[in-house]
């Protein structure tokens, strides 16, 4: 069996637009699974391109790299170029076809910038709009059916462009009234309620994402432990893996937030997440806190640490090599972004909203 040294399980960020020597030295001696990009990583689009590349060039793997390229406000390319339309927007709009086009234009944008997962669609429901779970305008639909067709729209465009998927956040953040960003989230409904309605995007989703994103948010009338979903068995094995037979990969949401760093350590929660099923641990922030991380990680059981592995190197079988970067391309793929927020929002009034720094 293969010896770990539990970066194989941590998904990092990293702090600027550039490596630096500290952050540099960390990623050599963890070798983590992969990468995610914010907007502090992004200042142009060549810059951009370089760090992706610089990534790849300091591990001994083809690492993930993914980013949160949704559209609307979770777009964090717009640092630098025209902002795509909204989940919300485009599901107003009604034309899928616009859905399919803005997916097959995130993946080559993606491609281009040297990423080969999008950590999108989502799969939640709009439930109650002024509930503050910080999914403002991400949800594709106010019923499952509307979410699956849509979300399906988006990630068959993504496929197109090579891109790889994931469905997010289960066991879902609908119906939270407090944002994991900041504390966690307690949602009274019981199992027959959720399989009703939230959890048919991910029942029906199972098959077409890639890897499942896990929420920090707790279900007690499903799960008696009151763990958050990101570290319950009953959650990650019991139904989304048995239950609704995913056999992806899942990632944690940002093991950074305040729903779990408030409540667990973070090396503690990371170990927590990986006994309760997940493959890949997201340390968004806690950069310096990777090597501790890893080392705990590397502490759980070896048979829990190879199956997961097996997963990612499914996983990573999957990806595929950046397009090469050219600056006419970019420019001629961010044109077609704000037609498409043209063409979804369809009437003069809006197209102020429309977010064009090209």
């Amino acid at each position: 069996m293969r010896t770990f040294n539990g970066g194989e399980f941590i998904v990092m960020g990293v702090p600027g637009t550039s490596l630096d020597k500290a952050t540099r030295a960390i990623v050599k001696a963890t070798q983590p699974a992969g990468f995610i990009l914010f907007a502090r990583n992004m200042k142009e689009p060549a810059q951009l391109r370089n760090l992706t590349d610089e990534l790849r060039s300091i591990v001994d793997h083809e690492p993930i790299i993914c980013i949160d390229q949704e559209g609307g406000r979770v777009s964090r390319l717009k640092e630098f170029m025209n902002e795509p339309p909204s989940a919300r927007q485009l599901a107003e709009r009604g034309k899928r076809e616009l859905i399919n086009q803005h997916g097959l234009l995130t993946g080559k944008l993606l491609r281009l910038f040297g990423f080969n997962l999008n950590l999108a669609p989502v799969l939640d429901i709009l439930v109650d709009e002024r509930n503050d779970n910080s999914l403002k305008g991400r949800t594709y639909g106010r019923t499952a059916d509307e979410v699956v067709d849509n979300a399906r729209a988006f990630a068959d465009g993504m496929r197109i462009s090579q891109v790889l998927s994931c469905g997010k956040h289960f066991p879902g953040y609908s119906a939270a009234a407090v944002d994991p960003h900041h504390a966690l989230p307690s949602v009274s409904r019981t199992r027959e309620e959720m399989t009703a309605r939230e959890w048919q995007p991910f029942v029906k989703m199972a098959a077409e994402v890639d890897l499942m994103m896990v929420g920090h948010v707790e279900y007690p009338m499903i799960d008696s432990s009151r763990l958050p979903a990101s570290l319950s068995p009953v959650m990650v094995q019991d139904i989304l893996r048995k239950e609704f037979k995913f056999k992806g990969c899942t990632i944690t949401d940002d093991m950074d937030m305040g729903a779990i760093k408030e409540y667990f350590g973070s090396a503690e929660a990371a170990a927590l997440a990986l006994k309760a099923g997940n493959d890949l641990m997201l340390v968004c922030h806690n950069i310096e806190g990777v090597p501790e991380i890893a080392r705990t990680l590397s502490g759980v059981n070896d048979e829990i640490k190879q199956e997961a592995y097996e997963r990612i190197e499914s996983l990573r079988s999957r990806l595929v090599a950046p397009t090469p970067f050219a600056m006419d391309v970019f420019n001629a793929l961010n044109e077609e972004v704000h037609q498409l927020a043209r063409d979804t929002v369809n009437d003069t009034a809006n197209q102020g909203a429309v977010h064009d720094k090209a």
